[in-house]
């Protein structure tokens, strides 16, 4: 990134903040889930950030309580300065205008019974938004934006369609309404990889076209190289890493992140994978995560102040946070 980007970024406001928040979900007297940890991330005008790390580790979760779906437990999600964790109710709907997600499983976040055209426009009918011919007009217009054929799909329900128009139509029913930020909850992973392309292409084009902020979620540390400027890494309910995507994947700080990247497979059929080695072991569970660092029982490096000191997420370099005792710079 050049000295009059990293300018540009330091003097804007950010679209969407999330201070410190934390989502817990009791399963009895004594068990809680502490799925996120004190997570905190800003994504400024134009941005995407990725959202990455194992299953389990909270990424959907963390997405899904910035839609106050649920409510966090504590901390607050700030979008263009308001403070979505103290509305409910009229107030939190109006806000909803501004941000919308796109679910994993195209076909299942789609109602069977319902036709496209109905869908596609229930946010706008939700919100009150212009006449049935104003909503009737926009429908069609995002359904082109997308790729589908009005013609053909507005009176025609999910099952008639194929994965990849699914996710197409959910892409639709995301953009209806205008908003300034875009979650996509692991938007291609259920589909083929051919289709995966498609989707991803996109997106990148309705970023462009409609002016998007996006945080993508994802697994798939590929797909997250190609979309996203920056990227935040997750381990069991807590970022360990965050900056632009370049360096991340050029010199990676956290132990965590490293082994991560050190498993994606090779496009050189002659070079295998070489994986960093972590400890054996069960890995820890989110009803009961170990003391201080939380990567701790599994990484190479650790030592006794990593067992007993929660790590700060610390700048180590410009636009670079690290969450560890002893980064990988360090060496």
């Amino acid at each position: 990134m050049s000295q009059a980007e990293q300018q540009r970024d330091a003097m804007a406001k950010p679209v969407l903040r999330v201070e410190d928040m934390v989502v817990e979900f009791r399963l009895s007297k004594r068990e809680v889930v502490h799925a996120v940890s004190g997570v905190s991330f800003d994504i400024y005008p134009g941005e995407t950030l990725g959202l990455v790390g194992e299953s389990g580790c909270g990424k959907s979760t963390t997405a899904r309580s910035v839609m106050q779906l649920p409510v966090p437990t504590s901390g607050k999600v700030i979008l263009n300065g308001t403070d979505l964790t103290a509305l409910s109710g009229e107030e939190l709907r109006r806000q909803r205008k501004d941000f919308q997600i796109i679910f994993q499983d195209p076909i299942s976040s789609l109602n069977p019974r319902r036709k496209v055209k109905d869908i596609v426009e229930m946010p706008l009918v939700v919100m009150k938004e212009g006449t049935p011919e104003e909503r009737a007009a926009r429908v069609r217009e995002v359904l082109t934006a997308v790729g589908l054929d009005p013609d053909y799909a507005l009176d025609r329900r999910p099952f008639q369609f194929s994965g990849g128009q699914c996710q197409r139509i959910s892409i639709a029913r995301a953009l209806v309404s205008e908003p300034s930020v875009l979650i996509c909850d692991e938007p291609v992973s259920a589909l083929d990889v051919s289709i995966q392309a498609q989707i991803i292409n996109l997106l990148q084009d309705m970023k462009e076209r409609y002016d998007l902020t996006m945080l993508f979620i994802s697994h798939d540390l590929s797909v997250v190289k190609v979309v996203c400027d920056r990227v935040a890494v997750m381990y069991l309910g807590r970022i360990c890493e965050l900056t632009d995507s370049e360096t991340l994947y050029r010199k990676p700080a956290h132990p965590y992140t490293a082994a991560l990247l050190s498993a994606i497979p090779e496009a050189d059929p002659n070079r295998a994978p070489q994986p960093i080695a972590m400890k054996d072991g069960e890995l820890p569970s989110a009803t009961n995560p170990p003391p201080g660092c939380r990567f701790h029982t599994r990484c190479p490096r650790a030592q006794q102040i990593c067992t007993e000191v929660i790590p700060p997420l610390e700048e180590i370099a410009a636009r670079h946070q690290v969450a560890c005792h002893f980064p990988l710079s360090d060496d």
